[in-house]
């Protein structure tokens, strides 16, 4: 399979001549003037990016927008959420019509450089995995010899399946799907006997099955799936603010800084990096064109990490999803902040 296979059908010419003019700007700017961040997200995926019945969107990568938002414009609310696709999203975003991708794509070498787009820091280490129906008698991703799978195109699971199976001897018949919601479709219909994706994603869309005790996550891990925001490069500033924004979210929770102690920390903390971190000392704030407490405001639109999390897919919710690799480093994870000074 050629290397460009995950890349859908884009391609650098392509995308740079439609995104220049957003490469060159300056998007903190455009963004103020326009009080409004503009946010690529997934077309839907419970847990991570979904709408409810009136609209509202949430979710763990919502989250993040929420947080830029509060952090630029003071508002977690002035935030306007595009759907993408595996193939529309970098077309998107490369051409100036989202500030910024949030939407569980993974950060690869081509897509950083080839793509042109700056990947701001990892906020879900995942890995692609299979389900299947508890029907089908498997157990084992290497069992799946000759199986169908659906698989969305434009996406490094792509390259990965092909890898996989070639490594292991083995064959399969792709079903190409364009959404996650399609794919969901044409498992439920018998179409592929395997769904392989992120195994968060599989894990969002198994909860949202109405028997998802009938189907089973495979234990195979094929690949390194490090997800996280994207942004275009040439704002250097720009990428600044959203890197630093999910950082603060990773360090309040490292820090004990959460939404509801926020404002007494704020006040009383003795920690010079909490107090940097909230605004009351040092001017942070200064050197990306923003004030002193947009960190501040970032943690209080949803939480910080751990919080926002357990919110929208931990072990506690439908999704399931225990921290594993997404635990703090001092907790055996690899999440883990740069220090704020």
């Amino acid at each position: 399979m050629k290397r460009t296979a995950f890349l859908g059908t884009l391609t650098a010419a392509t995308l740079l001549g439609g995104g220049a003019f957003a490469a060159e700007g300056d998007t903190l700017a455009e963004v103020k003037a326009r009080d409004e961040l503009i946010c690529g997200v997934n077309t839907g995926l419970v847990g991570f990016a979904a709408p409810d019945a009136n609209g509202n969107w949430a979710g763990f990568d919502i989250a993040v927008c929420k947080a830029v938002a509060a952090a630029v414009l003071g508002d977690p609310s002035k935030v306007k959420y595009v759907p993408t696709t595996g193939q529309t999203r970098f077309t998107a975003l490369s051409s100036g019509e989202v500030d910024v991708l949030a939407r569980n794509s993974t950060w690869t070498y081509s897509r950083d450089t080839d793509l042109k787009l700056d990947f701001v820091g990892v906020n879900y280490y995942d890995g692609q995995g299979f389900m299947v129906n508890k029907d089908l008698g498997v157990t084992s991703a290497k069992e799946l010899d000759g199986a169908t799978i659906c698989i969305q195109t434009g996406t490094t699971t792509e390259l990965n399946l092909a890898d996989y199976f070639r490594a292991n001897n083995m064959s399969y018949q792709p079903v190409n799907i364009d959404s996650n919601a399609e794919g969901e479709q044409q498992y439920m219909a018998g179409a592929c006997d395997a769904y392989t994706t992120d195994a968060s994603g599989l894990a969002a869309t198994r909860a949202a099955f109405a028997d998802p005790e009938n189907h089973i996550i495979l234990p195979e891990i094929i690949s390194k799936e490090p997800l996280g925001p994207a942004v275009r490069h040439g704002d250097n500033n720009w990428g600044d603010i959203v890197r630093w924004t999910l950082n603060a979210l990773i360090a309040a929770e490292e820090y004990g800084v959460t939404s509801t102690n926020l404002e007494e920390l704020s006040a009383n903390s003795a920690n010079p990096e909490v107090q940097r971190l909230l605004g009351t000392s040092d001017e942070l704030g200064a050197m990306m064109g923003l004030d002193n407490e947009w960190a501040k405001r970032a943690i209080a639109a949803s939480g910080n990490y751990g919080e926002i999390f357990a919110a929208t897919i931990g072990e506690q919710t439908p999704i399931g999803l225990a921290r594993g690799l997404n635990a703090q480093w001092t907790q055996g994870g690899l999440m883990y902040a740069p220090p704020f000074r």
